[in-house]
This record gives C-alpha cells, structure tokens and sequence, in this order.
C-alpha cells in the first residue's frame, strides 16, 4: 500500500524527555477505514504515542504521516477528532453549546451545526440533557458529551484514549455502536483502552506496546482464531526438553506434570509432542484452547503493572 492508503505511517518515532524515554520505537501503520486498538500497560507509552500522532507533543526522532500529511499539519487536524483520557471541559457550557464550539472549531458552518449538534447527541443518549451545563454531569455523562465532541464533524480519523472510562454497560455499548457506525462511514478509529474485551468486541486489529515499543500487532475477528493456548500434561520432562521448546514458543512454562504455552497455529502442537517423547517424556494429556486477547496480552507484555 502506498502512504495515502494509511490513515497513519509512523517509521521508528521516538520520544525523550529528561531522564526519561518514553516511546523508544513506534512503526505503525494504520490503513484507513479500520478500528485499531491500542493496548500496553501504564506507562509503556500510549498516550504520548498518541499525543505525537496529532502534533501534541514533537517526536525526538522519526517521521509519520497522518492521513497523508506530515505530523502537525493544521488542515489536516480539522479532519481528526479526539478524546483525550483526562478532558476538562468548560463546565459552564450546555451539552449543546460545547459540541457546537468544537464543530464550529472544525469550520462547520451554522447551516450543518443546526442538524448535526443534534443529531450527534441524541446519538450518544443526552438529548434530554441538552441544555443543561456540564458541571452537573457525572463522569458518565461526561464521557459520552466527550465522545459526541470528537465525532461532530465527522472526521477522518478518531482517536479515543480510554472512552469507556466511567460508563456502564449500556454506555460501554453505546460506544461500541458509535465506533462501528464511524467505520462504516469510511473513518479510521484508533483506540486507547485498558479494558480488553471491549478491545476484542470491537477491534479489526490490535498492536501490544512495551516500555516505550511497539512488539507485536494482532489482528483480530477470523484471523484471530488461530491463535492457541495449550495445556499438556507429560511426565519426565527434562530441562533440555524444555529448553528445545523454545523453537516453538516463548512462554513455555512447567508446573509438576502440567504444561502450559501459547502457539499460533494447532499444527505446531503435534511439532511439540514428538519433540517431548523424542525426549524422553511420557505425555498422556494435550487440551488445546483458543487464546484470549488477555492470554496474548500477558505472553507478549508480561505481568499486569498497573494497567
């Protein structure tokens, strides 16, 4: 695909502050049209990944385009929506008079403000609310005035940095049903979340972020199936033997007489049992399962670090 095929191309950024690094290398590319998820621990780098992404915050190192434009560009930022996680907004402001400032800070004109305003906030389940100032709202309310801010213009690109913070169900498939309705429109979402299976639902592909670098991307829905978790029960497996496993997967790990790791594919299963007894070891058990996007996410990232 060439570059205006990406909503976005980003070729090894880099971010430094003093005595801190916080992305170390982030080559992404995002076609357009697509619901991308962002997912990494606190503190590996999202969201000053994303601050970058929108000309918030200057790259160290690297180059990107963001539909097509050098980072910054201003036409180019009218074209983009977001919510960032921490929004403040004026709180003396309606519902209606804050998505307006933010359509008209798009260049919307009045004729589009009139039907769309509206529209976009009966959308997200605040039309009785309308006219009401926000510093009545409960973080709930908030979340969803902020999703119906990014998305008024109806932009190319959205990004969301956690929008499910704070929402019940209904609201978290409110969001849901939003995100899904910008795809079907041709817009590029890329996601900021910590809650996975709101990732999983949602997502057509995911990229796993650690200590400041991007270290896999996954894409979900068909293709995500071949992803598998083995639990295999063998008796007398050297070290050696689990050594040779390595070839196969990375998270190999040995517990009494139960043996579990991850794979891409059932095929390299059958690879791992001849290995074994080709070993030595007696393997009387093997219950293949379907990895979840939390089994990937622990292989990949490690341990939960405050995410």
């Amino acid at each position: 695909m060439t570059t205006e095929h990406f909503a976005i191309d980003a070729r090894q950024l880099r971010k430094e502050f003093p005595g801190h690094v916080a992305v170390r290398d982030l080559t992404l590319t995002v076609p357009r049209g697509e619901i991308f998820g962002f997912l990494g621990p606190n503190g590996a780098g999202k969201s000053t990944s994303i601050k970058m992404l929108l000309g918030l915050v200057r790259p160290t190192a690297g180059s990107a385009t963001v539909l097509g434009a050098p980072l910054g560009d201003v036409a180019i930022r009218r074209r983009i929506g977001f919510l960032p996680e921490d929004f403040r907004f004026y709180d003396w402001l309606t519902a209606t008079e804050l998505v307006r400032l933010h359509g008209r800070l798009a260049g919307m004109s009045p004729a589009q403000l009139r039907t769309r305003v509206p529209d976009v906030i009966e959308m997200v389940g605040l039309s009785q609310h309308r006219d009401r100032p926000l510093r009545g709202f409960s973080k709930g309310m908030l979340q969803r005035i902020g999703l119906a801010q990014a998305v008024v213009h109806e932009p190319d690109l959205v990004f969301l940095d956690e929008p499910t913070s704070g929402l019940d169900p209904v609201g978290r498939r409110m969001v849901r049903d939003v995100l899904r309705a910008e795809r079907a429109r041709g817009a590029t979402v890329l996601l900021n979340s910590h809650l996975l299976s709101e990732i999983e639902v949602t997502c057509d592909r995911v990229a796993f972020i650690k200590d400041g670098e991007m270290v896999a991307t996954r894409a979900l829905g068909g293709a995500w199936q071949e992803g598998v978790r083995v639990v295999m029960h063998a008796r007398g497996v050297s070290d050696d033997a689990m050594a040779g496993i390595a070839r196969w997967t990375g998270s190999a790990r040995l517990e009494g007489e139960e043996l579990r790791f991850g794979v891409e594919s059932e095929a390299v299963v059958a690879d791992i049992v001849r290995h074994l007894v080709g070993a030595g070891a007696d393997v009387y058990r093997v219950v293949p399962e379907r990895a979840s996007l939390e089994d990937v996410f622990l292989e990949l990232v490690g341990e939960d670090r405050g995410l």
